[in-house]
């Protein structure tokens, strides 16, 4: 709460991953820009778009109308939010625009503290922001990366860089590089860039690239030799000379005399979440980590959707069968049961390898909590447009989507202390419309991978 030392107060880059919305942390953020706090400003971006397929033409537009809408349900508005961006800290997707914006807007008039929940993608945020136009050239030698962990508390440092000054020739030279960047089909790019390109793609729906218009020239190794080195008798090994630690390089006092910084925080945890129930293997199956293939099943009243051990949907009444299209971790399973066999489901397969998380067996499922039941009436609108998500706390959601007028009564079940939010308007209202043919015999439709987009490239050329 120390006044700053010169310039404006520090702007607060909020990030959230925008498939955890309603956010639980964003309404704390308004305490953070009192009067009696020297903070000058908020930007609050949403991460992790790419994992998310689109379910309509404008639905990045659709995504960034519903983080605005949280922010102004948290009391965020008017001139202390400088801006809602989305973007992918992981592939790239947005970044480049984020830079512009924070340069155009920000430029270097204050510190910049990154803030944001646990798994947020805060440290991956970091480190490509410290490649990038927004960091002085030098430092990326000279500044640790952030560790990224889906181990709470893995940010125990305060880790900073140094945020480049955007001067007029500076941010004409940028704006020349995207021009030419933009002008590039996939064709252009060398085989290690289509290689990394073709990894991303697989990686997420929405793709950019994260380039540096002010590259450091680095000179060559000296390499010192040492004939004794290689001289050795018929009865000795050859030696290895220890090889001396590189020095670290640090920046002169003139560099960092008046410069701003952007600085790495530890993730807050969130509460209520059942990622706080697991263990850091657990954790790696629950997270997304590449892009998100909705699956879809059609049930009928009496039936039971169980996401792994961790969520459960019964469809208690309704006069006609209703699409539920589960968003989550491709490596979670799903599995479909009658609400006269779902205990037993539950009691046997919870531990084991049918429902997979949690893990563990019996001596596992004694610590864990019970699953606790909510009961829901919908309403439907459509057999295209889903009237709610069903949010299991942070494992993922089932988007409902029924028959126009028809109403549901549903019981969903998410883990003792876990939070179990019925989201309305769904986040990908017609997330049902992505899937393949039904699968003869079951509940469940084939699959469908939207493909993917790629920014800054023209969209003509290979395929």
């Amino acid at each position: 709460r120390r006044p700053p030392r010169h310039g404006r107060g520090p702007l607060l880059l909020y990030l959230l991953d925008v498939l955890e919305l309603p956010d639980p942390v964003l309404p704390q953020l308004p305490g953070l820009l009192g009067p009696d706090v020297p903070a000058a400003g908020l930007l609050v971006v949403g991460n992790k778009v790419d994992l998310l397929p689109a379910d309509s033409p404008g639905h990045l537009g659709r995504l960034r109308q519903r983080v605005a809408a949280a922010c102004a349900q948290a009391g965020l508005r008017g001139a202390p939010l400088v801006d809602v961006r989305l973007v992918s800290a992981k592939t790239g997707f947005g970044l480049e625009g984020l830079v512009s914006r924070l340069q155009r807007s920000w430029k270097c008039a204050g510190d910049v503290y990154l803030l944001g929940a646990t798994n947020s993608g805060k440290s991956t945020l970091f480190n490509t922001l410290l490649r990038s136009d927004y960091c002085k050239s030098r430092a990326p030698d000279a500044v640790d990366r952030a560790t990224v962990s889906p181990w709470p508390g893995t940010t125990l440092n305060l880790l900073k860089f140094p945020i480049i000054n955007p001067t007029c020739d500076r941010i004409f030279r940028r704006q020349e590089r995207l021009k030419e960047e933009a002008t590039k089909t996939e064709d252009q790019l060398s085989s290690e860039e289509r290689k990394y390109l073709n990894h991303l793609k697989k990686q997420g729906y929405l793709v950019g690239e994260v380039g540096r218009t002010f590259q450091r020239q680095k000179s060559s190794p000296v390499v010192d030799f040492d004939p004794d080195m290689l001289s050795y008798s018929i009865d000795e090994d050859p030696r290895h000379s220890p090889r001396k630690r590189e020095e670290r390089e640090e920046f002169t006092h003139n560099e960092v005399k008046d410069a701003r910084w952007c600085f790495d925080t530890p993730g807050i945890v969130k509460e209520n979440c059942v990622l706080n129930l697991l263990t850091e293997k657990e954790v790696k199956l629950v997270l997304p980590t590449c892009a998100i293939i909705p699956r879809t099943f059609i049930l009928k009243p009496g039936m039971v959707l169980f996401l792994a051990a961790l969520g459960r949907v019964d469809y208690l009444q309704g006069e006609k069968p209703a699409w539920f299209s589960v968003v989550a971790s491709n490596l979670l399973p799903v599995h479909i049961a009658t609400l006269t066999n779902a205990d037993a489901i539950y009691e046997k397969h919870a531990g084991q390898e049918l429902l997979k998380v949690p893990m563990g067996g019996e001596e596992r499922m004694k610590e864990f909590p019970p699953l606790v039941p909510q009961d829901i009436t919908l309403e439907g609108i459509g057999t295209t447009e889903a009237v709610a998500d069903i949010k299991l706390s942070s494992a993922g959601w089932v988007a409902v989507t029924a028959h126009a007028e028809e109403k549901l009564l549903l019981r969903a079940y998410t883990p003792k202390g876990t939070a179990l939010v019925v989201r309305e308007p769904p986040l990908l209202p017609y997330v049902s419309t992505i899937r393949g043919a039904r699968i003869a015999g079951t509940a469940a439709y084939r699959t469908k991978k939207p493909p993917s987009l790629v920014e800054n490239l023209k969209t003509t050329g290979r395929k």
